[in-house]
C-alpha cells in the first residue's frame, strides 16, 4: 500500500510540468510506440505475499509492448505502456501487465527510464486451469537510438531496448531486450 501511495504522489507531482513546453519553446508532444522483445523470467524459490509458487519457476518468453510517451519539459518524459508475453519454453505460459514510465532523454534521441506497474502471470507447470498470479512490478532500462549509435541523423524512430524488471517484493528477475519503433 505504501508503494502505491508513493507512486501516486510521484505521478501527481509531474502533472503541473505536463503543461510546460520544452527548452526550445516547442509544445510538448506525444510519441506512441510498439515493440517486440525477448528474454527470461526467473522466480525465487520462496513464496512472497503475491503468492508466486515456491518452486523456482522460470521461462523464456517473447513479448509485445505498446505505449505512449509524453515529452513533458526539456529531457523529461512520462508515459504508460502495456505488455503481453508468451512463454516459448519453461514453466511460464503467458504474462500481461501495465506500467507507468518516467524517463530522461540522453544523447540525441535515447532514453533512460524507470517504470512501476502491475503484472499477471500464468504458469504452464500448474496445468491448464491454474490461477493467474499477480503483483506489483518495478523496472528500469534504456532505449538506445540509432542516432546515438553512430548514425548521422538527429533522431531515429527505431530504438534498441534493454530492461530488467522484478515482481512483488523483488521475488523475480526479468531481463529483456528487443526493438521498439516510435511514431
Amino acid at each position: 500500500m505504501k508503494t502505491l501511495l508513493l507512486t501516486a504522489v510521484a505521478a501527481a507531482s509531474f502533472v503541473p510540468a505536463a503543461m510546460a513546453q520544452d527548452e526550445a519553446g516547442a509544445p510538448s508532444r506525444i510519441e506512441p510506440y510498439v515493440g517486440v522483445m525477448g528474454g527470461v523470467h526467473n522466480f525465487d524459490s520462496e513464496t512472497g505475499k503475491e503468492g508466486i509458487p515456491p518452486v523456482g519457476y522460470k521461462g523464456r518468453m517473447v513479448e509485445g509492448v505498446a505505449g505512449v510517451n509524453y515529452n513533458v519539459a526539456g529531457p523529461l518524459v512520462v508515459g504508460v505502456e502495456g505488455t503481453a508475453s508468451k512463454g516459448v519454453s519453461g514453466d511460464i505460459d503467458w504474462e500481461y501487465g501495465a506500467a507507468g514510465r518516467v524517463g530522461v532523454k540522453a544523447g540525441k534521441d535515447s532514453l533512460i527510464f524507470g517504470k512501476v506497474g502491475y503484472k499477471w502471470v500464468n504458469f504452464d507447470a500448474l496445468g491448464p486451469d491454474s490461477p493467474d498470479y499477480h503483483g506489483t512490478t518495478y523496472g528500469a532500462g534504456v532505449e538506445l537510438s540509432a542516432a546515438d549509435m553512430g548514425g548521422s541523423a538527429a533522431s531515429s524512430n527505431i530504438r534498441f531496448r534493454v530492461q530488467a524488471d522484478t515482481m512483488g517484493n523483488f521475488r523475480s528477475i526479468r531481463p529483456m531486450a528487443g526493438v521498439v519503433a516510435k511514431f
